[in-house]
């Protein structure tokens, strides 16, 4: 009974990781993954068709009942996809197993619905806990309970041997899937950031080719400019000689900007006082902000002290302040709460506007060289900022939804020290 149990797991153990496998092949697995309608049903047709397989190599202990691992498919597939995916992937499973019929069908087909009800019940939560690994022990608990209900209710006993076995397995495969997928979600992660420090290494090595060259003439003109304007009597050069010294002085701000990401910067990693500059940020950007009838609400919970450089925090600040407030077309609301997660050892500072938002497109650029949301922008402003925040050791991310409003996470390594 044993080899009879084993040989079918292992091929349904074959199948699940190949689906996994496959999956992030054509979809790398990211840990917020922003998906069109297409992708999301690609996903489903692929599980859909690991179900199946699942199903075509089940285990028989007796003859009218099928145990394998369409279920796991099914609960992977919702906690980490969501609804449209997990759900064609149920409806799959539900006419396949209604062809297969028998005696039983009604008992698979009610433990594969809970997989997707299980699913949907944990999938906002699982999303936003560090530990995914117990939290999906538990998840899989949950809807162990349930399957052994619906089979204590509906299928004769069969040898208990073959439900610890069967079980442990189980478990096991479940709790297997999720690392495996979390590490994927890491190996992704990093070689996005490879891609984002080839990309700053080229800005960096355009920049310090051409910047202090610019600048030089830059600043003559400028002199000339003033020099000019100061002393003539013609009405054309007064009214456009301002306008001329306005842009100077933004290719100027340009051209800093360059010079930030070309040279390398002198961190002071140390104990900063996370609250003192929020409240600093705050203050200097508000007389801003009520021109253009923006407020902000700043809340700070928990330690405020992090590790880092006060300088480059004020810096990185600011420009995110500055985007959400820009990004205000008709008045509104920039909000600024910070938390400290002590289990995480993190520092989590959440600033979130109600401006215009961005698309999903829109939002999978932000970061890179060049591009910008503004009519007057080179894009660089949050390019640095996430250069500077990797630089101290945390993490930036974006959320957005049009005509709602973005929101920007930054997270910052507690200080534990005496």
């Amino acid at each position: 009974m044993f080899i009879a149990v084993i040989k079918p797991l292992v091929v349904n153990i074959t199948i699940l990781f190949s689906l996994i496998f496959n999956a992030n092949l054509f979809f790398p697995f990211r840990r917020k993954m922003v998906l069109t309608w297409k992708q999301k049903m690609m996903y489903g047709v692929v599980s859909s068709f690991t179900a199946i397989l699942c199903m075509m190599y089940p285990i028989q202990p007796l003859a009218k009942t099928n145990f394998d691992f369409r279920m796991i498919v099914i609960l992977v597939t919702t906690l980490y996809i969501g609804k449209t995916a997990g759900l064609l992937c149920t409806l799959t499973v539900i006419v396949a197993r209604s062809i297969i019929g028998g005696p039983f069908a009604f008992a698979g087909i009610t433990v594969s619905v809970f997989a997707f009800i299980v699913g949907m019940l944990f999938r906002s939560s699982f999303f936003n806990v560090k530990r995914k690994i117990l939290y999906g022990l538990m998840i899989v608990l949950v809807y162990l309970i349930l399957y052994v209900a619906t089979i204590i209710y509906a299928v004769p006993p069969l040898s208990w041997r073959f439900y610890i076995i069967y079980f442990i397995f189980f478990i096991a495969m479940f709790i297997a899937l999720v690392y495996v997928i979390e590490r994927l979600i890491q190996f992704n992660e990093q070689f996005d950031d490879m891609i984002y420090v080839d990309k700053l290494a080229t800005v960096s090595e355009m920049a310090a080719s051409f910047a202090h060259e610019i600048r030089n003439p830059l600043t003559t003109v400028r002199g000339f400019v003033q020099f000019l304007s100061e002393g003539t009597k013609d009405e054309r050069v007064k009214k456009f000689a301002p306008i001329i010294l306005e842009e100077l002085d933004r290719t100027n701000e340009i051209i800093t900007e360059y010079l930030t990401l070309a040279k390398p910067a002198q961190f002071q990693l140390q104990k900063i006082n996370v609250d003192d500059i929020l409240h600093t940020s705050v203050h200097l950007l508000s007389p801003l902000g009520a021109m253009l009838n923006v407020s902000f609400q700043l809340y700070t919970e928990g330690k405020s002290d992090a590790y880092g450089d006060a300088d480059y925090l004020k810096q990185a600040l600011l420009n995110v302040m500055k985007n959400g407030m820009e990004a205000i077309e008709s008045g509104g609301l920039v909000t600024i709460h910070k938390t400290v997660d002590e289990k995480e050892k993190e520092v989590i500072i959440t600033i979130r506007d109600t401006g215009k938002g961005m698309t999903e497109e829109q939002l999978k650029k932000i970061g890179l060289p060049y591009y910008t949301t503004k009519s007057k922008g080179t894009g660089l402003g949050s390019m640095i900022t996430a250069r500077l925040i990797r630089e101290m050791g945390g993490t930036i991310t974006y959320e957005s939804r049009l005509n709602v409003g973005t929101t920007v996470t930054i997270t910052l390594p507690l200080y534990e020290g005496d």
